[in-house]
């Protein structure tokens, strides 16, 4: 009894014994594979749970394997309850290369020599605006944003959401601000600006639409739009509370209830992708109609 006296209390016994759990020296395959550009990922989502220290120490033997076999980068796709993995990975030159959601992706170049070939992630920013126009009357619509900085009236827009189309993306902001329901006629013009506030530092693209009005009462969303209404196009010429750019805009919608539009319509065709499964939509203008290269393509959107 005195002997056993000596020993202090146990406390709680873990469930499972630490030496006993075993010990990883490699990821798991189904995590890393290998890119048609020499590249290497890392998927952290499909990997045996590690700890920090044989995280690290794996990582190191895996750089210096990719080197020798000559593999140019390396991506590791972090989800964000393993963040504490990043520290270790930054210690060993990865970079952040962006994040979403519930992810992050570091990268690293693995070619000291060399100058670093990665892209940057989401270089810019798109951006829709509708141009709705009444041909009859010889009106557009055009919105007061309640919460712009700069007094001015435009039209409705908003950033275009992934994997949504230009005219998608004009008709439902010219809906959800306006209550207006239109439908897509064309692509007028494009602006490119660079250092775009607001922009979390990308640059912007910003699309204008050709839009034709289904119904005309106007119903604003008061959370967004402080005025709305149909504009007289040369009253918007002659206005000072529109931007050079909207009024330029507004000068190619003259011209066309004038003249018509088929000189300044940016159409689309819609074609089948080298991507099996896939289409995209080719923007150009059209071709004269008797030039033999117009039968390629038959899905212009008629106007």
């Amino acid at each position: 009894m005195r002997f056993l006296s000596t020993f202090k209390p146990l406390g709680r016994v873990p469930a499972i014994c630490s030496w006993c759990r075993r010990i990883h020296t490699s990821f798991s395959p189904d995590s890393v594979t290998k890119d048609k550009h020499h590249g290497i990922t890392l998927d952290l989502n499909l990997s045996h749970s590690l700890t920090t220290e044989e995280f690290s120490t794996i990582l190191t033997d895996s750089i210096q394997r990719w080197r020798m076999q000559g593999m140019s980068a390396i991506w590791i796709k972090v989800p964000i309850l393993q963040s504490h993995l990043i520290p270790e990975a930054a210690n060993q030159g990865f970079e952040f290369h962006h994040a979403e959601h519930d992810q992050s992706v570091l990268k690293l170049w693995l070619h000291d020599d060399k100058e670093d070939l990665i892209p940057r992630f989401a270089t810019h920013q798109i951006g829709v605006s509708g141009l709705v126009i009444r041909e009859d009357t010889g009106q557009v619509l055009a919105v007061q944003d309640r919460n712009s900085q700069f007094d001015l009236w435009k039209f409705p827009g908003g950033l275009s959401n992934l994997e949504e189309d230009i005219g998608d993306t004009a008709t439902r902001e010219v809906f959800e601000e306006t209550g207006i329901k239109s439908e897509f006629q064309s692509v007028l013009a494009m602006r490119q600006q660079h250092k775009q506030p607001g922009a979390f530092g990308r640059s912007d693209i910003f699309i204008i639409c050709r839009l034709r009005p289904l119904t005309f009462d106007i119903r604003p969303c008061s959370r967004e739009i402080k005025a709305c209404q149909w504009m007289e196009i040369e009253d918007v010429q002659r206005r000072s509370h529109f931007s050079a750019f909207m009024r330029r805009v507004t000068g190619l919608a003259l011209y066309g209830v004038r003249h018509g539009f088929q000189d300044l319509d940016i159409l689309y065709e819609e074609m089948e992708s080298v991507y099996k499964g896939l289409r995209y939509k080719l923007y150009h203008r059209p071709l004269p109609p008797h030039t033999p290269t117009h039968r390629l393509g038959q899905h212009q959107l008629q106007t």
